[in-house]
């Protein structure tokens, strides 16, 4: 067997987690894949699956090994399908930031499935950095200002934001209406991953943007945690309006400082440069474009931090 042919061979033991049944789904004879197998640990000088009576698993090599051959098929398909004008195919994994996932990417996802059946798609939800390379991500939505870096980034959204306060927490404190009145009030502490510090607030006035740090009872990390802090009471914070219209509706948040606007909130997609061509990434890219008003590209970025 060739390279390709074992390569393909040992994700499908991995995944089916049975010599026999990879064997019998490639009509391979099993003692073929067993010496495979093993020639391939010889050459590569390492332990990469173990076997029991009843089931094969891969060991830290081999899951390690699994996941860069799983791409690296991938992209040997997508290089071949590119030259039979072939649909993109192959799998496709993506981190993004919960909150925008939940209010406008998965309720459009069914959509983008049925377009390109061929695409297998694996999502994660977070908000720290992500080493796309070394982790295997496709792409990522964060939010935020973007370092340069070797990314490319496409600029795909951009929410008002507000500041918010529960009604329990103004009782409390008061009703600032400008940022000189913030004296005395506290806020909840979102931490950036890159610093560990707090972000602080900020307000547009008279063209500039100023930034305000206040004590805060409560650190967090995380979009829905830190809205729920503000929520129960814990200080002043601030979020793009779509994820808390229906909150100020039912009277559990009330916006403060509406004269003293914070700075849009962007969203990015980004991938890495050496991805760029992949045409299962473009047409995600594009179709997440879709849902939003169009930006145009950006040829740098990085991961960003968000709120």
């Amino acid at each position: 067997m060739d390279r390709i042919a074992v390569t393909r061979l040992f994700v499908r033991i991995v995944d089916r987690g049975s010599f026999a049944q990879a064997a019998r789904d490639l009509q391979v004879p099993r003692p073929t894949a067993t010496h495979a197998i093993q020639r391939l640990e010889a050459d590569l000088g390492v332990r990469l699956l173990e076997r029991t009576t009843r089931h094969v698993r891969p060991t830290l090599d081999g899951a390690a090994y699994h996941g860069r051959c799983i791409r690296i098929l991938a992209d040997l398909d997508e290089v071949e399908n590119a030259f039979r004008n072939a649909e993109p195919r192959g799998p496709l994994r993506v981190d993004m930031q919960g909150t925008i996932a939940r209010f406008f990417v998965l309720p459009a996802l069914p959509a983008f499935i049925a377009r390109y059946p061929g695409i297998a798609l694996n999502l994660s939800e977070g908000d720290r950095m992500v080493d796309l390379i070394t982790e295997g991500v496709d792409c990522v939505l964060r939010a935020g200002d973007l370092p340069d870096s070797s990314l490319i980034g496409r600029r795909i959204a951009s929410f008002e934001q507000l500041t918010l306060a529960s009604p329990d927490y103004l009782k409390r404190h008061g009703v600032p209406t400008a940022p000189d009145d913030l004296a005395g009030h506290k806020m909840v502490a979102y931490t950036a991953s890159g610093t560990g510090q707090p972000y602080p607030l900020e307000f547009e006035m008279d063209g500039r943007t100023w930034e305000v740090t206040l004590p805060h009872e409560v650190v967090v990390r995380g979009a829905e945690i830190y809205t729920a802090s503000g929520v129960a009471g814990l200080g002043l914070f601030q979020v793009p309006r779509y994820r808390v219209e229906h909150q100020i509706a039912a009277g559990e948040l009330v916006p403060v400082l509406e004269g003293f606007p914070p700075p849009p909130m962007t969203f990015w997609v980004l991938y890495p440069q050496n991805r760029h061509l992949s045409s299962r990434i473009r047409v995600f890219v594009d179709w997440l474009s879709g849902l939003f008003r169009p930006a145009p590209p950006l040829s740098t970025g990085s991961d960003a931090d968000q709120r």
